[in-house]
């Protein structure tokens, strides 16, 4: 026989599993997790039904198999509850708890009836465990429902559960346990025993219906399987215990198919909540911090959504569960009255203390109602006086678009009244250029999902009372299918935003474009509908002569200057066009395409319209009441297919140094041509910072020859670069990658070390010919080069000081004049002597000689080039020599090539020359040999004695002792060697064999270079 009170249960599913099984749909494993729990069941229910074949097996099944299927549903819920970690893990290990009491319960009962083939004795060991089935269920339910979070939520569970366990047990007691309870001859603890069972499921169904309509939203599939499976076993136990079946009980038949099925569908109900949950994400209950009265939850928030998705029919039932228990009370007392029976004082008790019950919860609930509604008027009031005491404007729109309500802030934020407002459509307050993009904004945000986005925000302009715009910025929000808007005026923000926009893209002298700005509109010109124009193009513009303007005049009327040269670039290009400022004396103009040109005659214009802004710009600027001039070098570039904005703007970057290098003041278009020099520019010099380590680099000389005597009178150095690949390159052609920079330094300390190295190994082999270094104006003021440096060197190696001449290669407006002479008069006094390079190249050259001391004055090739053609030139370098002259200065002219230079420049009074006419550039071995031989031959014509200077004017001191200075005759000086003049010269036949003299060593052609030995 089998014992009422069996948990349902099901056959434990396996873990869940991790890994691609389980990313195979759960609803395939649910579906056939009930087709076979349908499966065992039924075949149960047909076992049952035919009597299992024999009364012994009968017996069997019915007590041996409902403790296998009651243990099958502990193991089932203790595995779920060891696997899961989660606030329901005591409810399972709970219902585990009651379903291992009621398969003990069947295995002893079986074990009687079964094995000892006895009778089952009342009361047994049996009726021990049947008896602590409930308790755990009926607390596992409790943990699996959601439960109360105040006090009043408690007492009102309590209640109800009393109001349907009390009704049930006045129609139970009135249809049934009275007679139970008379049953003659029965002993106390035997009546006791037989009312335990009914009234411990009256007590579970009471539960299950009190809990019912209280079920969490979390594991809402399990509680509902679970409650299911109560439910089954308690209508089972309800038949066994009634009076038409309990007498003809026997273990087996078909009321243990209930007990079986409900096990089972315990043991499935855990697994089958898994697979809910990984179809949508279990929602969990809210914390009780969360749920207590007053509290208020975001759109979205779980309990929010859940509460949504509750039917109006549960909410009505769960309402009405009290009054339908009292109900039923009343039935039972009714049932009495009719069938002239006198009215239990069991069923007179009961229905006191339900009445009393539903009384007390009546006074709870309207007590609870008294509270809320307090609160809510609280509430009420409290957010009425934030709504009209925020200074934040609050609109309630309905789903037309019409405004319901408007909070009285709005008189100050919009200076329109609130009634004003309300009743209008919205529409008719927003700017037309901005109610379109409203209008989509909140469309996508009404079709969006409320819980992943439950607010928006919106910028538009808002119409004043004044008629003006206002910036307005709105946090939207729904409302019961419209919206909430919540607005502030941000005008004065949006205005700063604007005012700081410009300001970092705008230049703050001149307010045009800066050079951000005008690389966006670039890009944006070249990427948009005008990609494929190529008549879109950029000028750079320099002002040339503008750091003369800050020099003289001051930075001040500099930066006037810069602003009247922005306006008048800003009038000279058209409106869709872009003037901009990129820094300093630099600006740029884009000038887009017009489709309707072809390319040449698209370029013509824009050439045209440089060369027009190149003579605009050029104009006199009225500063301070003074005309200044500036002129104008303008680079154009023309925009190409796949080009992007850097490119285009490195182009005309070019184009614009190419008009510097050839002049300024004129406009060049770029070529490809000026890319590709850039890029052997950039070759050679990364070429050239190697080397000087590598030594690469060789020293050359250039004899500077007496005019009077023919003799060689110093040595000119010079750097000559034979680079890896066998190219040698002169000064010329590497200086410009390394001028004004740290390798041009380095060069130049190398250049001297060197220099002033091998002069003082010829100074000891007997060759005392100074050497010539040429350095840079700024070379000579460099920290890194102290005039100590020249002292050290010459004291490191050897040399006198006399035999070190430096010559200033340059006379550079810019270099602090007092500094220079300042360091001058420091190498003087050290014995070095000073030469003045390139003068008559410019005026700087005679400011120079005007302030500087120095003791040599070298000629510019461009006196020396015409003083035989032209008569004009001839008066202007006489004029020159005359000054030196009268200055007491040593002269040398540079360049000179051709033998007619040498007698024309010789009866001028010049003292010295070097060129071509003598020699070019030696290496040491030649040189030594030249200097071994002495003198050179000069060509025959009038000689006019050179003047005498004041004894340091000479290239060597007669201090020195060495030969080549003044009054010193050198060896074979007694003839000269005749050269053959050109172009109309009186020709000189060459007697220097005749009269035995020695000759010195041929003239090398004026355009080769004196090889240089390999390393």
């Amino acid at each position: 026989m089998s014992g009422p009170g069996v948990m349902p249960a099901a056959p434990p599913a396996p873990p869940a599993a991790t890994g691609p099984e389980s990313a195979r749909g759960p609803a395939g494993s649910g579906v056939l997790g009930q087709l076979l729990l349908a499966l065992v069941c039924g075949g149960y229910a047909v076992g049952a039904v035919l009597g299992w074949g024999s009364p012994r097996l009968s017996m069997a099944m019915g007590d041996f198999g409902l403790s296998v299927a009651a243990g099958v549903a502990a193991v089932s819920c203790f595995l779920y509850a060891r696997t899961r970690d989660s606030r329901f893990r005591p409810a399972w290990i709970l219902f585990g708890i009651s379903s291992a009491m009621a398969s003990l319960g069947n295995a002893a009962w079986g074990w009687y009836e079964v094995i000892l083939d006895t009778e089952v004795p009342n009361p047994s060991i049996a009726d021990l465990f049947f008896l602590c089935f409930a308790p755990p269920a009926v607390v596992g339910l409790l943990v699996l429902a959601k439960r109360p979070v105040t006090r009043a939520g408690w007492v009102c569970l309590a209640l109800d559960s009393w109001l349907i366990g009390g009704s049930l047990l006045t129609l139970a007691w009135s249809l049934a346990l009275a007679h139970t309870a008379d049953i003659e001859g029965g002993s106390v603890s035997y009546a006791a025993l037989n009312l335990a069972y009914p009234l411990l499921d009256i007590a579970l169904v009471s539960m299950i219906l009190a809990l019912h309509f209280r079920r969490s939203s979390a594991g809402r599939s399990a509680l509902n399987t679970a409650i299911g499976a109560l439910a089954l076993t308690v209508l089972c136990d309800a038949l066994f215990t009634s009076p038409l079946l309990h007498n003809s009980y026997r273990s087996g038949q078909i009321l243990d198919a209930g007990w079986f099925a409900g096990s089972l569908l315990l043991a499935y109900a855990p697994w089958v909540g898994r697979h809910r949950e990984s179809e949508r994400g279990a929602v969990e209950e809210p914390p009780a911090q969360d749920a207590r009265p007053g509290a208020v939850l975001p759109a979205g928030h779980p309990a929010i959504a859940a509460h949504d998705r509750t039917s109006p029919i549960s909410g009505s039932l769960a309402a009405l569960t009290p009054y339908l228990a009292a109900a039923v009370c009343t039935l039972g007392i009714l049932y009495n009255v009719v069938n002239g029976r006198s009215v239990d004082r069991v069923v007179l008790v009961t229905a006191c203390t339900v009445v009393l019950a539903l009384v007390v919860r009546q006074g709870i609930m309207l007590i609870d109602n008294i509270t809320l509604t307090r609160e809510l008027a609280h509430q009420e009031n409290h957010f009425r006086s934030l709504v009209q005491g925020s200074s934040d404007v609050i609109m309630i729109a309905d789903p037309s678009g019409t405004l319901r309500y408007v909070s009285p802030a709005a008189s100050g934020v919009y200076g329109r009244d609130a009634s004003e407002l309300e009743d209008t459509e919205l529409s008719a307050h927003i700017h037309p250029g901005d109610l379109g993009r409203v209008v989509h904004e909140v469309r996508r945000f009404l079709a969006a999902d409320p819980a992943l986005e439950p607010t928006t925000r919106i910028e538009c302009r808002f119409q004043s009372g004044r008629g003006t715009w206002l910036n307005v910025e709105s946090t939207v929000n729904r409302h019961q299918g419209g919206l909430i808007f919540n607005s502030r005026d941000v005008t004065e923000r949006v205005r700063l935003q604007a005012q700081l926009q410009h300001s970092a893209e705008h230049d703050p002298l001149t307010d045009l474009p800066n050079r951000a700005l005008f690389t966006r509109r670039v890009s944006q010109a070249l990427s948009g509908r005008r990609s494929s124009d190529r008549g879109a193009a950029v000028l750079f513009i320099d002002l040339d002569g503008f750091k003369a303007v800050n020099d003289t005049i001051g930075h001040q009327a500099g930066d006037e200057l810069l602003v009247h040269a922005a306006r008048r670039l800003d009038e000279a290009v058209r409106a869709g066009d872009t003037a901009a400022r990129l820094g300093g004396d630099e600006f740029a103009a884009l000038i887009l395409g017009d489709t309707g040109e072809d390319r040449a005659a698209r370029e013509g214009h824009i050439q045209e319209l440089a060369d027009r802004l190149r003579k605009r710009l050029s104009e006199p600027y009225a500063i301070d009441g003074n005309d200044v001039r500036v002129a104008a070098s303008i680079g154009v570039a023309f925009a190409e297919p796949g080009q992007n904005a850097g490119e285009l703007l490195r182009n005309a970057d070019l184009a614009m140094y190419r008009a510097k290098a050839a002049g300024k003041d004129r406009v060049v278009l770029y070529a490809p041509q000026m890319q590709a020099d850039v890029v052997r520019k950039a070759e050679l010099a990364s070429r050239l910072r190697s080397a000087l380590n590598a030594g690469e680099f060789a020293l050359l000389h250039q004899p500077v020859v007496d005019l009077t005597t023919g003799k060689v009178a110093a040595v000119a150095a010079q750097a000559r670069w034979r680079s890896g690949q066998g190219i040698l390159f002169t000064p010329a052609e590497f200086l410009r990658v390394a001028d004004n920079g740290d390798r041009a330094a380095e060069l130049g300390r190398w250049t001297l070390e060197q220099a002033i190295a091998q002069a003082a190994e010829r100074h000891r082999s007997g060759h005392a010919a100074p050497v010539v270094v040429r350095l840079g104006a700024r070379r000579l003021l460099d920290r890194a080069a102290p005039p100590y440096a020249v002292e050290a060197l010459l004291t490191r190696y050897g040399l006198p000081s006399g035999g070190l001449v430096l010559e200033l290669a340059d006379s550079d407006s810019s270099v602090p004049q007092d500094a220079l002479e300042q360091r001058l008069t420091v190498l003087r006094r050290l014995g070095v002597r000073i030469a003045l390079d390139g003068f008559g190249g410019g005026h700087a050259a005679a400011d120079a000689l005007r302030r500087l001391p120095v003791d040599i004055l070298k000629l510019d090739r461009s006196l020396v080039e015409g003083v035989v053609e032209s008569a004009r030139q001839h008066k202007i370098t006489a004029g020159v020599l005359r000054i030196a002259a009268d200055l007491g200065l040593q002269t040398v002219a540079e360049g000179v090539d051709r033998p007619e230079q040498v007698v024309a420049l010789r009866t001028m009074g010049c003292t010295h020359a070097q060129g071509m006419a003598f020699a070019g550039h030696l290496d040491e071995y030649r040189l030594r040999r030249t200097l071994t031989h002495g003198n050179y031959a000069l060509p025959a014509g009038p000689v006019v004695p050179a003047p005498q200077g004041p004894p340091h004017a000479a290239f060597v001191p007669a201090a020195t002792g060495g030969s080549g200075g003044p009054g010193s005759e050198p060896p074979g000086a007694g003839g000269g060697a005749s050269l053959v003049t050109r172009r109309g010269a009186p020709a000189v036949v060459a007697q220097a064999a005749a009269a035995g003299m020695p000759r010195g060593p041929r003239p090398v052609g004026p355009h080769h270079e004196t090889p240089v030995p390999p390393t």
